[in-house]
């Protein structure tokens, strides 16, 4: 993980340390959006992770959907 994506990863670690322990383990999607977030950085580094994050999160309320949403792998340059 470049040193921009472990910046981007302390909010998300912040809040499962925190915050998590007393929102509950109620979570839509699996992976949970924190894990899906730190997942996004690692693999996408800092500015795509964080996009792929921020829509997951969007995409978490009462009217969405739910289940299994893995996060995708990054595209090989050589297949386009």
């Amino acid at each position: 993980m470049s040193p921009l994506a472990h910046i981007a990863a302390l909010p998300v670690r912040a809040y499962r340390l925190i915050f998590s322990p007393w929102v509950g383990f109620n979570c839509r999607y699996q992976p949970t959006c924190s894990a899906y977030a730190l997942e996004a950085l690692e693999k996408h580094g800092a500015f795509k992770g964080s996009w792929l994050a921020l829509r997951r999160i969007g995409r978490c309320h009462p009217l969405g959907r739910s289940g299994y949403d893995p996060v995708p792998d990054p595209q090989d340059p050589a297949k386009d």
